[in-house]
């Protein structure tokens, strides 16, 4: 019988069993693996402390990772700075050795004239219509703050009056204009001719602001050859030729009805001497005069207030061939009636008057208001071509 069965027998606990050494090696007392076995450890012990050293090793690698990231990012910086300095060295070098060394002078200098911006234009003479043709192609680098609606105004020194606007171009300081306007000059009058062009940002209900202008006597330009190249702009004149006055009024088109609204507001900057006023509207289809209304007389202001409203029938399908013609009246002192400025809006119009009719196009059933400068009447009459009046008949409602 064993010495475990003897104890069991006698009545004493058997002693816990101890993990013997291996045959061939001697046990050294005291070491942990002894003492394992010998205290009774509860599991979760064993647990948590694999975790923790399981997170020690984990934190101790981040920061050997961390500390090799920071060694491998440092001696890149180093070069960078090493290659700024070099590069600045270069400059400095080829700067000493430049050929013109007062180009940074020159540059300073041209500020001033670049600072209003460029044009690019085309020149071209025909001799057998004795006329001037202007392409206005596109500007750039327009002094403005922030952004702009600009527009071209162009016009030939000795023709008062006489001149072409561009249609405007909506928020941007480098338009494009790809734009033709003709002038009548006589080729014994060339040397004596001078072309303004205007660059003005369009404000719907205050004064356009002046961008810059361009003035080139055309003695200095080849009327044999076509030229298209960049004009300087300078500032702009400290004040515009005199205009004629101005004219308030608002536009309302509904496509379903095929009603155009006319409300003309106001008048401002007519001149003195005019002792009564009033505008007439007045349709006009394919180039021959279709119907007409007037407002009421002001009688002693060379600001008259009008606000009447004035409606007229054109179906969508005759809208492209209608021009609508607003002209201001006056009864001078012991005269008759006489124009004194006209505004041609329609598809055929330009500048400000056709962008006025796009906008009413573009935003149907809304009035649009915007003041429109004068024009001289015999140059409204000749640009739209009328042909004698003839009696039309009138679209069925």
């Amino acid at each position: 019988m064993g010495v475990s069965q003897q104890g069991r027998m006698m009545g004493h606990a058997p002693e816990p069993l101890s993990t013997s050494a291996p045959a061939g090696t001697t046990a050294v007392p005291g070491l942990i693996p002894d003492l394992v076995p010998r205290i009774p450890w509860p599991r979760w012990v064993f647990i948590i402390t694999a975790l923790a050293a399981g997170a020690l090793i984990i934190s101790c690698l981040l920061c050997v990772a961390c500390c090799c990231h920071r060694r491998h990012q440092r001696p890149r910086k180093q070069p960078k700075d090493k290659e700024a300095v070099g590069l600045q060295s270069a400059r400095s070098s080829t700067t000493a050795h430049l050929v013109q060394p007062d180009v940074d002078i020159l540059e300073s200098s041209s500020e001033g004239a670049r600072k209003w911006g460029r044009l690019l234009l085309s020149l071209e003479y025909d001799f057998g219509s004795q006329e001037i043709r202007v392409g206005l192609r596109q500007a750039t680098d327009l002094k403005a703050e922030g952004t702009a609606d600009p527009y071209a105004r162009v016009s030939v020194s000795p023709q008062a009056g006489h001149r072409h606007e561009t249609k405007v171009h909506r928020g941007t300081l480098c338009p494009m204009f790809e734009e033709t306007c003709c002038f009548p000059v006589p080729q014994a009058e060339l040397s004596r001719t001078t072309l303004q062009v205007r660059l003005l940002d369009f404000k719907r209900f205050s004064e356009h602001e002046a961008l810059g202008e361009l003035h080139l006597p055309l003695d200095t330009v080849d009327p044999q050859h076509v030229l298209e190249r960049w004009y300087q702009l300078g500032p702009p004149g400290t004040a515009e030729p005199k205009q004629i006055g101005e004219l308030c009024f608002s536009l309302r088109y509904v496509p379903g009805s095929g009603r155009l609204t006319v409300v003309v507001l106001e008048a401002r900057g007519l001149s003195t001497g005019l002792a009564e006023t009033y505008v007439k509207v007045q349709l006009i289809l394919n180039q021959r005069k279709w119907r007409r209304k007037k407002t009421s007389t002001k009688k002693g202001t060379t600001t008259p207030y009008f606000n009447e409203a004035f409606t007229f029938l054109v179906p969508f399908s005759q809208l492209q061939s209608v021009d609508l013609v607003l002209a201001i009246w006056a009864h001078r002192l012991q005269f008759r009636a006489e124009p004194v400025g006209k505004v041609w809006l329609g598809p055929r119009a330009s500048g400000q008057p056709l962008q006025h009719w796009a906008d009413m196009l573009a935003h149907a059933r809304r009035p649009i208001a915007q003041w429109h400068h004068l024009q001289p009447p015999r140059e409204v009459d000749r640009a739209l071509g009328l042909h004698p009046q003839r009696r039309l008949p009138r679209p069925r409602s």
